[in-house]
């Protein structure tokens, strides 16, 4: 009696599976890139049909790159920059964290001549030059003089966005009786939107109360 022959490795399933994986296998690319390893696809590789890495993970490559013991691309560039070019080729955003220069990516963009990426990181550069200083806030100063006694209720008018910047002791300049009072200068300062000039600041009532003590200047 003849043995049934059951289903085994050479099943149409198992051909199938075999063939995708296969597939699947020849879809996945390592890079060295000065000494850093990436794992990736072709189809990420193949973003832009008119940048290096396309034609380098082509079957009839015109490239003659060398590989690794290990099979993967070697790449002589800057692994630090190569990560924001990478992950754009994945996503198609550019996402570039704060301790990377974009004039480093733009570099790695150039070099692998990913057109779209250049342009992006252009954009972000432009964009970052435009943008105004922390420290190019325009300031209001007030010089205002007052004396020894009136110190505590000065000190207490300071709100509204003023702050103390410099006291001076300017010695005396008037007795009562036998008793010296010492006299203050007291600058302060506040800050303004940097559309504004200084002269077109209404002062708020504690900032009045500041003003009024300095007119004897």
């Amino acid at each position: 009696m003849a043995e049934r022959v059951g289903d085994g490795d050479f099943s149409e399933e198992n051909i199938q599976k075999f063939n995708n994986e296969r597939r699947s296998s020849k879809q996945w690319v390592k890079l060295n890139v000065g000494g850093t390893y990436f794992l990736t696809t072709k189809t990420t590789l193949s973003r832009d049909p008119n940048s290096f890495l396309y034609r380098l993970v082509q079957e009839d490559s015109d490239l003659i790159s060398d590989r690794d013991e290990t099979g993967a691309y070697l790449i002589d560039r800057d692994p630090t920059y190569f990560s924001p070019v990478l992950n754009y080729l994945r996503h198609g955003k550019l996402v570039i964290n704060n301790d990377i220069a974009e004039e480093g990516v733009l570099e790695e963009a150039e070099f692998y001549n990913i057109t779209e990426l250049i342009r992006l990181v252009k954009e972000r550069i432009c964009l970052r030059e435009r943008r105004p200083l922390k420290d190019s806030k325009k300031h209001v100063y007030r010089v205002l003089q007052f004396h020894e006694e009136e110190l505590t209720q000065m000190v207490s008018t300071m709100s509204d966005g003023w702050k103390f910047e410099q006291l001076i002791n300017i010695g005396s300049q008037y007795n009562y009786g036998n008793d010296e009072h010492a006299e203050f200068l007291c600058v302060v300062s506040r800050e303004c939107g940097s559309s504004l000039n200084s002269n077109d600041i209404e002062p708020t009532d504690r900032a009045k109360v500041l003003q009024q003590k300095g007119s004897r200047m």
